[in-house]
């Protein structure tokens, strides 16, 4: 009973912490204790939180870790799972509205943020392609491709023909390194030169090729490599 009496009266003061003070009012691992009460409506989910920002370093970490990494955690069954992941998909929807909202180019911040979110901790390489219309809104953001561990093979013919398809006259690439790191390979950059000439015979412009890695992006564009 007091065990019980104890993680309650935990829980409702730091909801009310949360309530009065928001997100600054609380440390990570508190700000993960409400996240988990969803999954553990009763006992004590502080070791839990400690353990996993112990394991994955950062709250955006953990929200991105693979499911099966989550599950080598003690204490993370599919309930725990389930209310992170939600909250990462939260997050992402939250940045995807924000895009739509206004034309991609004048939001490069949130395209960047939203992109790094989605793919800075995939295993494997990813390419994913953001078309643009005419007045440089979002119209679709598809994922073309995963890879190996190291490598997405990009095939320009299936990348140009895509936008056709939906009628896009714009097209952002952007892939991950797996690595972390987000240097362009001499093959990044060579592939991003055939499928913007190739686009570009079209009437379809490239306006960038954005590299995620781990805690940050590189632009060829912003570089000078295209």
């Amino acid at each position: 009973m007091a065990l019980k009496e104890h993680y309650e009266g935990h829980r409702a003061r730091l909801r009310e912490r949360f309530l009065k003070g928001g997100g600054n009012a609380l440390a990570d691992y508190e700000l993960l204790e409400l996240i988990l009460y969803a999954a553990h409506p009763r006992g004590d989910v502080k070791p839990l939180a400690k353990e996993l920002l112990s394991t994955f370093k950062t709250f955006p970490q953990i929200l991105s870790a693979d499911t099966q990494d989550l599950l080598k955690v003690k204490g993370v069954g599919n309930a725990v799972v389930a209310a992170l992941k939600a909250v990462q998909v939260s997050v992402e929807r939250c940045l995807k509205a924000e895009i739509l909202q206004r034309p991609v180019l004048k939001s490069w911040p949130q395209i960047v943020s939203y992109c790094e979110i989605a793919m800075r901790d995939l295993k494997y390489e990813q390419l994913r392609l953001l078309f643009l219309d005419r007045q440089n809104n979002l119209i679709a953001d598809e994922i073309q491709q995963n890879g190996t561990v190291d490598q997405a093979t990009i095939y320009t013919r299936e990348i140009v023909k895509r936008p056709l398809e939906l009628g896009a006259s714009g097209l952002i690439l952007v892939h991950n390194h797996p690595s972390g790191d987000p240097t362009p390979s001499n093959a990044d950059i060579e592939a991003t030169f055939r499928i913007r000439e190739a686009s570009e015979r079209l009437g379809i412009k490239v306006f960038d090729h954005i590299i995620v890695g781990k805690g940050q992006c590189r632009s060829l564009r912003n570089e000078r490599m295209i």
